[in-house]
């Protein structure tokens, strides 16, 4: 299901009116991107507070509807007020859907507890990483990207390159060669190195 945010065109610019917006429990905003002109917006921060725990909301295309007309656009910036838990500000690219976009989408790690590793060799996994950029267009963008551990052995390490990628999607990293093909999650060896296996012998220390 998509996300959707309601906007009005702002015109009251200036710090002076930030804060007017902010005491009437609204927030700046822009919109740029494919070929149009930058808008200045305004949001309502409950409608923002609605959304901004929302995974889906910082990795998927949005609908934002300004003034009764609706843009496909993505989240490229927020400002988080230092104390409170409003928004200062958001910044929103429009999707052109003919061309490719950079986009960071979480990480999704699963069968950790079904891996040799960790079942049966008492290993402890580590997340090296939470999320990715990845370059794909606005219709391949995914929501999450699994990582699956499920065969992972302890003293295993899984990389970038090892991903299972929807089709249409790259890392972005990679396009820059083997040298960038960093590690994504591991399985540790137990404290003492002795790891157990499934017949329940033990191997040496590391």
């Amino acid at each position: 299901m998509s996300i959707e945010l309601n906007a009005e065109l702002r015109t009251d610019m200036g710090k002076g009116a930030s804060r007017r917006l902010r005491h009437a429990e609204k927030m700046p905003a822009i919109v740029y991107g494919a070929g149009k002109d930058p808008v200045n917006l305004t949001l309502l921060q409950k409608d923002v507070r609605a959304v901004v725990d929302d995974e889906a909301f910082y990795s998927s295309v949005l609908d934002l509807n300004i003034a009764g007309k609706k843009e496909q656009v993505i989240l490229r910036d927020i400002q988080h007020h230092p104390y409170k838990v409003d928004m200062m500000h958001m910044d929103f690219q429009r999707v052109d859907k003919t061309s490719k976009m950079h986009i960071h989408v979480p990480l999704h790690f699963i069968g950790e507890e079904k891996s040799p590793g960790v079942k049966t060799q008492g290993g402890l996994v580590s997340h090296m990483m939470v999320e990715i950029e990845v370059e794909c267009l606005a219709k391949d963008i995914p929501e999450f990207i699994e990582v699956d551990m499920s065969a992972m052995n302890s003293g295993d390490i899984l990389h970038l390159s090892d991903i299972k990628l929807p089709k249409g999607v790259e890392i972005m990293i990679l396009k820059q060669g083997a040298d960038h093909d960093t590690a994504v999650c591991s399985i540790h060896p137990p404290k003492g190195g002795v790891v157990e296996t499934e017949e329940g012998a033990e191997g040496g220390e590391e």
